[in-house]
């Protein structure tokens, strides 16, 4: 009782401006003695909660309480079955005798509403140039237009033609689109428009499916659904799927924006030829009403809710639902009859009624199946408007329905606009990838990991070969010699670090006859210590021995003394061919005491390797003739050195020695 007593107030408060002369002008009335009727056309509700809709040659836009918000006379009679469109600059676009009028609502600027032809001009009042419907493109700006036995025309809302598309377009030689018939083929749908991917979507008269892309008119895919039926309906789902409802059959397909396939089709209720279109709310979920009395609302898997639960015996669906300003809750209403029969015959279902009684208006969440409010409108649709300007429009139940959406009946929910609805269904329009491998998926990431340090072991491990036995210097050496080798270069680079902190330290003490000698011992060790390091940073630790051509014969001086300065001609490097003086007192005279003078020794077995052969442990290279060693060591020992430089390796010895007699 509550609802009712709610709605009788609702239009009762219609009548406020019921007795308006201004109202009456706009229908061509002068006070009648009889009640005149005229029909609305199919409603829309704005995002700022005004309906509009036309009757005849007047455009009307009515607020939620039945008033007259504004209206406009227009020069041409409205289809009404064709609800009008609102951009989002607040523009609304209408079609009547072939012709899309635009029609701009009051402002501060301009408080008189008028309107102006958008398209048609050229167009006649023929039948072979009916405009079958028109959609607007939110997030492009644009508005596409179908002209039976024409084209789809595509127009930026500045009225700029973008481009037009006919239903057959040839491709190498091959056609595409109306593969029965060509002569009789035209698109007949209305456009929709998938505001997520970006695609319009229209139907020919042989029941063939086309996507389209909105900036050019290249068919995406073109999907032949006629063995179902050729009437069909095609709703956009913002969420990765097109919806495609056939009335007679009483069937709906879901099928992938991306590819145009069926991924799953359902059977629903007896429809409504006249006014069957399903709507879909932000969370997916497509409803439809039937005239088994209930709603059918599938998810986009494909999973089916009806409402209401409760069996509904004398009830019918008659219009299309209605989203409520949320975008997760739609309204839709039940018109219960005095009596209604059905009977089946063959593939269809009848629906015979008597005349109607009253109309239950009920606003859920499909999702949830949660009921947020229901109401009843009993008794006959005008009986509560005698006294409004409402009495003299036939008032259906769509129009019904609009004032109850515009009016947020039961309203839990905030309202958002139609870009934020878009904005959410869009979201779940993300593809998602399903694994085949759903029981075994953990077993199988391990074995991808096993996998994958296998492979990089492996690719470690060729590298490792390339590296080092593709080298000339090991095709006749054993490895584990070389490898021994480089560990003994680095165990001297470690003496050779102590060595040079105490000559450091030497130098910083005693008299300056004392700290020249340490000095000159300093820069001796400094140069050893460098080969050294060079030896292990350069080629050399790869194992290739040929010098390079373009090595600089410059060096940074080793310290600031006018004795050593930095020259390709008069510096050179310390050897360990020092051939008159034993290692002891070669070690005594650099500095070493201790450790020190064992690590000494092994360097000089290392140096000795290089020079040429001996009786040390370069006997492990005997095989090597002496020139291949000299050029070895005057690459990286021996900076100064260039190869093939006049002297070669003997002039390179003969400053060595000379560097060692000075040295002691």
């Amino acid at each position: 009782m509550a609802p009712l007593i709610l709605l009788l107030f609702l239009f009762r408060a219609i009548s406020v401006n019921s007795q308006s002369p201004d109202a009456l002008k706009f229908l061509g009335a002068q006070e009648p003695t009889r009640k005149t009727t005229y029909r609305l056309s199919k409603p829309l509700v704005g995002d700022n909660g005004k309906i509009y809709t036309c009757s005849d040659r007047n455009f009307f836009a009515f607020e939620s309480n039945g008033s007259i918000a504004w209206s406009v006379h227009i020069n041409f009679t409205c289809y009404v079955d064709i609800p009008p469109y609102q951009d989002e600059f607040g523009k609304i676009y209408l079609v009547a005798e072939n012709k899309i009028l635009k029609i701009n609502p009051p402002s501060v600027r301009n408080p008189e509403s008028t309107f102006e032809i958008f398209f048609g001009k050229m167009l006649t009042t023929e039948g072979s140039n009916k405009i079958s419907g028109m959609a607007v493109s939110v997030i492009s700006s644009l508005m596409f237009i179908t002209v039976e036995n024409r084209a789809l025309f595509a127009y930026t809302l500045r009225g700029q033609r973008l481009w037009s598309a006919g239903p057959v377009l040839y491709r190498s030689g091959y056609r595409v689109g109306c593969k029965r018939n060509v002569t009789d083929c035209h698109f007949t749908s209305a456009p929709v428009v998938d505001q997520c991917e970006g695609s319009v979507y229209i139907s020919n008269t042989y029941g063939e499916l086309y996507a389209l892309v909105i900036r050019n008119p290249q068919f995406k895919w073109i999907q032949d659904l006629s063995e179902f039926d050729k009437l069909l309906t095609i709703t956009p789902g913002n969420n990765g799927l097109v919806y495609v409802t056939f009335p007679v059959k009483a069937l709906l397909l879901a099928l992938d924006v991306f590819t145009g396939n069926i991924l799953w089709q359902k059977n629903i209720g007896p429809l409504s030829t006249i006014d069957c279109s399903p709507i879909v709310d932000s969370n997916g979920w497509i409803s439809i009403g039937s005239l088994d009395g209930f709603l059918y609302s599938f998810s986009p898997s494909g999973d089916l809710r009806k409402f209401p639960k409760a069996n509904v015996l004398d009830s019918v669906a008659l219009v299309s639902p209605l989203l409520h300003c949320s975008g997760y809750a739609i309204y839709f209403s039940q018109t219960v009859m005095e009596g209604k029969t059905s009977r089946t015959i063959g593939d269809f279902t009848y629906i015979s009624v008597m005349k109607p009684k009253n109309v239950v208006f009920t606003m859920l969440v499909p999702a949830t199946g949660s009921v947020y409010w229901s109401g009843t409108y009993t008794g006959q649709f005008a009986s509560f408007l005698n006294e409004s300007i409402l009495q003299y429009f036939a008032m259906d139940e769509r129009i019904l329905l609009a004032f109850v959406a515009a009016g947020n009946m039961g309203n839990p929910l905030q309202c958002r606009t139609t870009r934020q609805n878009h904005a959410s269904s869009c979201s779940l329009a993300k593809p998602k990838h399903l694994s085949i491998y759903a029981e075994n998926e953990r077993t199988l990431l391990l074995y991808l990991l096993f996998e994958s340090l296998v492979l990089i072991i492996l690719l470690c491990a060729v590298r490792f070969c390339c590296i080092f036995w593709g080298k000339e210097k090991l095709k006749n050496q054993d490895l584990g010699t070389f490898l021994e080798n480089r560990r003994s270069l680095q165990e001297d680079l470690k003496v050779f670090d102590r060595a040079i902190t105490k000559q450091k330290q030497n130098a910083a003490v005693g008299d300056e006859a004392s700290r020249h000698e340490a000095m000159e011992k300093l820069g001796i060790l400094v140069k050893e210590r460098d080969g050294i390091a060079r030896k292990l940073s350069t080629t050399y630790s790869l194992g290739r021995d040929k010098c390079n051509e373009s090595i600089s014969k410059s060096v940074l001086p080793l310290y600031d003394d006018k004795t050593y300065t930095s020259s390709s001609e008069g510096t050179s490097d310390y050897s360990g061919s020092h051939g008159s003086s034993s290692r002891e007192d070669e070690a005594k005279n650099l500095g070493y005491d201790g450790d020190e003078e064992s690590a000494l020794k092994g360097k000089k077995k290392v140096e000795s390797d290089e020079a040429g052969p001996s009786n040390t442990s370069a006997g492990k290279f005997k095989e090597m003739d002496w020139e291949s060693s000299a050029v070895a060591t005057s690459c990286f020992a021996y900076p100064l050195y260039i190869h093939g430089e006049k002297g070669g390796s003997t002039s390179n010895n003969n400053r060595l020695k000379r560097t060692l007699s000075s040295i002691n």
